[in-house]
């Protein structure tokens, strides 16, 4: 048989797949005489669909139910330690039942877990979900949970408060027995219909390719035998991005370990995606090898990871958001061209392998271990090509200033930066005679009406081509000029950002300040020059929900600073 068929490794990594016992349900008469838990994650404010409480209480009132306790608070920027924790907090009230809202956009996920955790201590629970939020609460509940009772109504931003009410009363017998079924009606209101992965992955970590393809020239052994076959069953089992891949057997994954002293057991995410997988080496590993890596892009890779899992960046919630950013990937410092990393003309384009191949690894990793799929696992309204692979480096040649590794080290210190964000917005000028004029325009780019920074001010690069950087710099500016100048002036009028676009998340002293800033001081801006001559910029705008830019040197496993790449060779 051919050796490709034979070894072909499931980058899907182990799935545990528990399945939970729900709470034991309760009666009418018993929600009559204990405590319905109403928890809201804040999701309820936004538009009308506050009336989901509001009709679901009306209706619990008209059965003689009217012992209710509220909650509201964000799940975001909180792990699932300390989602846990909160569902024990809501726990000690002791209630007879809870009701959970809202699943429709990014907290999601985190909403599940809360909802999993109240089971698990003993208390029935519903989750009311609503597009596009429900078919990825499935797939969260499917891999974490097994079972759960989700109730699923159709209602939008545009929806109006009749339209909500009536939603809640179609789906009122569901949510009644979710609270209130005997054990074998329970089985089928917790019953998830899921669209993927119906086959956990085998425990021997291979892939069932030779059930689904002949192997009638089984004497063969190149390596692309089969090809198209074997892309034809990824395909159908959401594996990879749409694009051809490397098939990932035993023996590529041992080439990608030769630079990569790193333990293959070593974690690098916690709990992260619909899955709640742990992400190890080995699976970044098997991701580098699809993406088409060289063995030495695996420091890059591991550093990269660990900068991710950076509580800070909001891993658990980024890698589901319906915002369409990428994991940008920017490396500072000898490393990055050792390794082929290109910060030249078109690097944020096609055409250098390094820079593609990291990019696709990382995002590979997100899709097969975290299964965060389009359309099934991720909330992604429309996506861009930043998802597919983000990776490009600063060029020491081209700097007018000092790069990101010599601002927070030292110039023979390699940095990884990392960033959820937009594909970059193109800033062209042609005309500006000076840096003065120039940096007008380049200011007036780093905020739309449309982008999350008008509501959500954070961290931005601001990309510049050679001719840019050189104006600035002739004109007198420094890093921190360019930025002083960017955060006074990168603003909105406040009422231009009331009620539009997505709740405000800003720093509490921001509620009193007109015009409204996009950046929460100047240090929030981040400038590199790369590419090639022209009057083409860049700025790259974040996506900002509790997450932040993060930066980290890329070291040895003994936490030595590495200065050439060779010093990673096995």
């Amino acid at each position: 048989m051919n050796e490709t068929l034979k070894s072909l490794l499931d980058p899907r990594g182990m799935q545990e797949r528990p399945v939970i016992k729900l709470a034991p349900r309760v009666g009418i008469e018993e929600l009559k005489k204990g405590k319905i838990l109403f928890y809201d994650n804040t999701k309820l404010s936004f538009c009308n669909y506050g009336e989901v409480f509001v009709r679901i209480k009306e209706r619990f009132r008209e059965m003689g139910i009217e012992n209710f306790v509220n909650y509201r608070e964000t799940v975001r920027g909180k792990d699932t330690k300390a989602l846990e924790a909160y569902a024990a907090m809501l726990a000690e009230e002791k209630p007879a039942a809870a009701v959970v809202a809202l699943g429709d956009m990014g907290t999601s996920p985190a909403t599940c877990i809360v909802t999993m955790a109240l089971e698990k201590l003993g208390i029935p629970a519903v989750y009311i979900t609503a597009p596009p939020g429900g078919e990825l609460v499935e797939g969260v509940a499917v891999y974490r949970a097994g079972n759960l009772c989700l109730c699923k109504i159709d209602i939008y931003q545009a929806s109006t408060i009749e339209d909500v009410r009536r939603e809640v009363d179609r789906k009122w017998d569901y949510i009644i027995d979710s609270l209130t079924a005997d054990p074998q009606k329970l089985k089928e209101v917790a019953r998830i219909d899921f669209k993927m992965d119906l086959v956990p992955p085998a425990d021997n970590g291979l892939l069932p390719v030779t059930k689904t393809i002949k192997t009638d020239e089984a004497g063969l052994s190149e390596p692309g035998c089969y090809m198209e076959e074997i892309m034809d069953y990824l395909d159908r089992e959401h594996i990879g991005d749409g694009l051809p891949v490397i098939p990932p057997t035993q023996s590529r994954l041992e080439k990608m370990y030769a630079y990569c002293p790193f333990d293959p057991a070593e974690v690098l995410w916690r709990e992260v995606g619909p899955t709640g997988k742990d992400v190890t080496v080995r699976d970044v590993a098997i991701a580098a090898v699809m993406a088409g890596c060289k063995p030495q892009a695996m420091p890059v890779l591991v550093t990269a990871f660990n900068a991710l899992a950076d509580r800070r960046y909001n891993l658990l919630q980024s890698v589901t958001t319906s915002h369409p950013g990428g994991n940008m990937v920017l490396v500072s410092g000898p490393i990055a061209q050792q390794v082929g990393i290109s910060g030249r003309q078109g690097c944020l384009g096609p055409g250098y392998p390094a820079n593609a191949t990291i990019g696709r690894a990382v995002n590979l990793v997100i899709m097969n271990v975290c299964r965060s799929v389009p359309g099934i696992c991720d909330l992604d309204c429309l996506a861009s090509q930043a998802e597919f692979t983000y990776c490009f480096a600063e060029e020491p040649e081209l700097a007018q200033w000092p790069m990101i590794n010599e601002e927070h080290y030292d110039s023979e210190t390699t940095t990884v930066y990392v960033l959820k964000a937009e594909p970059q917005h193109d800033i062209i000028d042609f005309l500006s005679l000076d840096g003065h004029d120039l940096l007008d325009t380049l200011t007036d780019c780093c905020t739309t009406l449309g982008s999350n920074n008008a509501y959500i001010p954070g961290p931005l690069v601001l990309v510049l081509t050679p001719d840019h950087g050189m104006m600035l710099k002739n004109s007198g500016y420094t890093k921190d000029a360019i930025r002083e100048h960017i955060h006074r002036r990168a603003v909105h009028d406040v009422p231009m950002v009331r009620n539009r676009g997505l709740v405000p998340v800003r720093p509490p002293e921001f509620a009193d300040k007109h015009p409204m800033p996009v950046t929460r001081n100047p240090k929030d801006v981040e400038l590199v020059v790369v590419g090639g001559r022209g009057g083409h910029s860049g700025v790259i705008l974040p996506w900002a929900l509790h997450s932040e830019s993060i930066v980290l040197p890329i070291t040895l496993p003994d936490g030595k600073t590495a200065r050439s790449i060779e010093e990673f060779k096995r």
